[in-house]
């Protein structure tokens, strides 16, 4: 089968195209607004960018009626937002956390999650998730879409400080992936876990490996 997305509905009775581009990581954001609302919702359309220096980005479609997501207005009035990173053991406060709430309540108050305070600005984090990047907003690009929930924004950052939880780290100086078992989005309500890795160097590439993947080896 073959079709054209955007001028063709899916032949198929559930749209295929969310579940093509797997797994995806969950950016699962904190922010805070201008007048002290806490906010947290996961984005499964979010990424690194490069490593020097180190950047992400995040997009997020508007509501249907037009309104911008809430950590979108928080990062850009702010300046900051926060990822946690979204692990099995949280994987329902990460799903609740999506529910939809008005701009003036916080979704920390139903989540039964422990907060602790970035150190850059006053945003929660998520106490329990073992990796957090405190992010410096970088821009908004805006990209308009055929209907106002398909209009999105683009957000970039620059990461300004890592918080580690030591007892994901291996003794080799590395995160054990396997013990912090991170979950990914997948396509309809699906989702995943990563419970198993392998390793693959690229043939004649050691030193340029070490930089790009590993990043800068001292």
């Amino acid at each position: 089968m073959k079709y054209n997305p955007a001028t063709e509905p899916s032949p198929l009775p559930h749209s295929p195209f969310k579940s093509c581009t797997i797994p995806r990581p969950i950016g699962w954001l904190s922010s805070i607004s201008t007048t002290g609302v806490e906010n947290i919702a996961p984005y499964s359309q979010w990424q690194n960018l490069t490593f020097d220096p180190p950047m992400v980005m995040f997009s997020a479609n508007q509501h249907p009626d037009g309104r911008r997501k809430d950590t979108v207005i928080n990062a850009e009035t702010t300046g900051w937002f926060v990822w946690n990173m979204a692990t099995y053991p949280l994987r329902e406060a990460v799903n609740k956390s999506a529910m939809a709430l008005g701009p003036e309540e916080s979704e920390f108050d139903h989540l039964g999650l422990t907060r602790s305070y970035a150190d850059n600005y006053p945003i929660p984090m998520v106490h329990e998730s073992p990796v957090k990047f405190e992010c410096k907003y970088h821009s908004t690009h805006r990209i308009p879409g055929t209907t106002p929930a398909g209009t999105v924004d683009v957000i970039f950052a620059t990461v300004e400080t890592i918080h580690i939880d030591d007892a994901v780290i291996t003794v080799d100086g590395r995160l054990d992936i396997k013990k912090i078992e991170p979950i990914a989005r997948l396509g309809y309500f699906d989702y995943t876990v990563v419970r198993e890795t392998f390793e693959m160097r690229v043939p004649g590439t050691e030193e340029v490996a070490r930089t790009g993947q590993e990043g800068r080896v001292a």
